[in-house]
């Protein structure tokens, strides 16, 4: 049996007494361990006509901006300038939180006041593009290229992303990064039990839907379906972790898609990129083939932005011979208990972006049913995207046992994602925008109807965690960033693993 985690790369900010690493082992009563990963955590390959050339990010802040010192010599200014940028712009996430739980009211006069972007430099970045920002530290074109390297873990290209939007993930990762021991299931493992010891319940294979709403027009809960049969479940609070397009445009009944709240906070954002995924099974363990914990971003050239873009316009036909980034993980070796459990073996994840429209064609096909012309395309991707893993991996070219891709069509059947897309809608400067963070907020129009997850808050596992704490502090009314804050400095401040 081959075992894939695909869901969890790596996490940042999960450092002994942090905030999130607090949280996490609360929710998991501390019986989930996380494993860090090597000091270079992220490598960017850089192709071009003289040959590729490899930059590594270094754990530490003070670390990572030597390193690339080191690596661009008669740069430093730059990188001394881009570094004093990202500590202006670290407390940002918290003015997202801020307008997203503070009353309505307040947040309408704060957006309106005209006062945000004077008291906020994420506020009045935000609209400012991360190719715009970093074209003006430095006209070195490898120097832009490994400073906008991350827009992969969002999914907006330089010209498009807001420096804002780029500036939370480069301060999620200062520190390092971290993995899950025992891999991604484990989060759900240790979490379920304290759902269950709490009168939760946690059912699988029985997907929502529709949301039940009374005849005032309040959510009283949702309907599933397990096997042939359709199951009413009432409650007096329904949360949704769907995102906001399958939970407005899919699961409300019609009658409530219509309101105009919900159609103004529809306008107010887009689908996010679709995905594709190769997943790659191996014969030999990580020291035999020479795999890394290290994350590889490869690009085939330093114009990144030129380079997706051109991709993304590509004709189907075209498109796997433009591949412009790939994104390489080997979860197997970041688990310190991969060879015990699956010796010999070893496995890869490899990850770049995909128009949904390339797949739409079958979008009415039963998965593994898509037929040949589907099969045919798909392959066309895997075995670019394998040309160029071989060429970072040279040991594992005669050792692949499994060799499986995953489309946009992929990302929406398990997913659940409408248009195959990995990190919900898009984070463009749209919705970096002091309006839609306060509009978009756990309370929705429909009484007794939240959300949760990746879309009210960002994309990504910290994203989605975030969004459960504002949504909770929503239904409970009451800040639950103050009662952990206060429970974690009543434990010492050090994160104790012990449930309170």
């Amino acid at each position: 049996q081959r075992v894939f985690f695909p869901g969890i790369h790596y996490v940042g900010n999960l450092q002994e007494g942090s905030f999130s690493r607090f949280l996490l082992d609360q929710l998991t009563e501390g019986q989930l361990d996380w494993v860090k990963l090597p000091d270079a955590f992220d490598a960017v390959v850089l192709g071009g006509p003289g040959g590729s050339r490899t930059f590594r990010l270094q754990a530490g802040e003070e670390e990572y901006f030597q390193g690339l010192k080191e690596q661009f010599p008669g740069e430093e200014k730059a990188i001394e300038e881009y570094q004093q940028l990202m500590k202006r712009l670290h407390s940002g996430p918290v003015l997202l939180v801020i307008l997203k739980m503070v009353p309505r009211v307040v947040a309408w006069l704060l957006c309106h006041s005209g006062l945000l972007p004077w008291l906020s430099p994420f506020c009045s970045l935000a609209a400012r593009s991360v190719k715009e920002v970093v074209g003006a530290l430095t006209p070195n074109p490898q120097l832009q290229a490994v400073l906008s390297y991350l827009f992969p873990t969002y999914g907006v290209i330089p010209s498009q992303a807001s420096i804002s939007m780029h500036s939370i993930l480069v301060n999620h990762f200062l520190q390092g990064a971290w993995y899950p021991k025992g891999g991604s299931g484990e989060i759900a493992f240790h979490t379920i039990p304290v759902i269950r010891r709490a009168g939760g319940s946690v059912l699988g294979k029985a997907p929502v839907q529709e949301i039940l709403m009374d005849a005032q027009g309040r959510a009283c809960g949702v309907s599933v379906r397990k096997g042939g049969e359709v199951v009413n479940i009432y409650a007096p609070i329904v949360i949704s972790d769907a995102g906001i397009f399958n939970t407005y445009q899919q699961l409300l009944p019609a009658r409530a898609r219509l309101l105009p709240e919900i159609q103004a906070q529809l306008s107010m954002v887009t689908h996010g990129p679709g995905g594709f995924t190769v997943f790659v099974g191996l014969r030999g363990s990580r020291e035999e083939l020479g795999l890394e914990a290290t994350n590889y971003f490869m690009y085939p050239g330093e114009d990144l932005d030129a380079m997706v873009s051109r991709y993304l316009a590509s004709p189907r036909e075209e498109a796997a011979k433009n591949i412009p980034l790939l994104f390489v993980t080997c979860p197997s070796a970041k688990d310190p208990t991969w060879e015990m459990r699956h010796p010999g073996k070893s496995t890869l994840s490899v990850v770049t972006f995909a128009k949904y429209e390339w797949f739409e064609e079958w979008e009415d096909t039963e998965v593994h049913r898509r037929g040949e012309d589907y099969e045919e395309l798909k392959q066309s991707f895997v075995g670019a995207i394998m040309q160029e893993v071989f060429k970072l991996y040279p040991g594992i070219e005669d050792k692949v046992e499994y060799l499986s891709g995953g489309t946009p069509l992929t990302n929406r059947h398990y997913l659940g994602s409408p248009r195959g897309e990995f990190y919900g809608t898009d984070h463009s400067m749209a919705r970096l925008q002091a309006k839609a963070m306060a509009t978009i907020r756990a309370q929705t129009p429909v009484p007794n109807l939240y959300l949760t997850g990746q879309d009210l808050c960002l994309g990504g596992f910290t994203g989605a965690l975030q969004g459960a704490l504002i949504c909770a502090s929503a239904v409970l009314k009451r800040n639950l960033y103050l009662d952990a804050e206060r429970l974690k400095s009543r434990l010492g401040g050090t994160g104790d693993k012990k449930r309170n």
